[in-house]
């Protein structure tokens, strides 16, 4: 299956001193992108990222992806846009290269052949940074930061929690 957004980068290509890749959707990636997603729309999505080569062969990228995105406010459903401003820093091994344990490390991408798909790397990041929980301005759930004091408890220990706050 072809990605939405697809951007081959041959690795040998790079040189030692490295190069910058621009990386922009297009309309009709950026539509493919949002029906993936299951979101509204994603307006934009653009990346500039600066490819160097590191010891045994791996290739490191590291840069800046914005977006904007329209996702449905979970409260009121309705469309909410937000800006996605994210730094990337992505290790792309070689083929056979082996992944790293650490945490705290750059997400890693395995190339096929001498080729990575830029494109769909920064497609998963997008998607890592979209909010889970979109809220429009004011959107709040009934009961939530509305000022409605809390219930008195009632029931058998009534008494002993009037008690204790007293």
């Amino acid at each position: 299956m072809t990605p939405e957004f697809s951007r081959i980068v041959t690795l040998a290509r790079i040189p030692e001193a490295g190069r910058e890749e621009r990386l922009e959707a297009q309309p009709a990636e950026c539509a493919a992108l949002a029906r993936r997603f299951a979101i509204p729309a994603v307006n934009r999505l653009r990346a500039v990222l600066r490819l160097r080569p590191e010891p045994g062969g791996a290739v490191l990228a590291e840069g800046r992806m914005e977006a904007e995105v329209v996702q449905d406010c979970v409260v009121t459903l309705e469309p909410v846009v937000q800006a996605v401003e994210e730094a990337v820093a992505l290790r792309i091994l070689p083929p056979g290269g082996a992944f790293s344990e650490d945490p705290e490390g750059p997400d890693e991408v395995a190339a096929e052949g001498d080729a990575v798909d830029l494109g769909e790397a920064l497609a998963e990041q997008l998607a890592l940074a979209l909010d889970p929980y979109p809220r429009a301005p004011g959107a709040a759930l009934p009961g939530e930061g509305d000022g409605e004091a809390e219930a008195p408890p009632t029931g058998p220990f009534a008494a002993l929690a009037a008690m204790r706050r007293g």
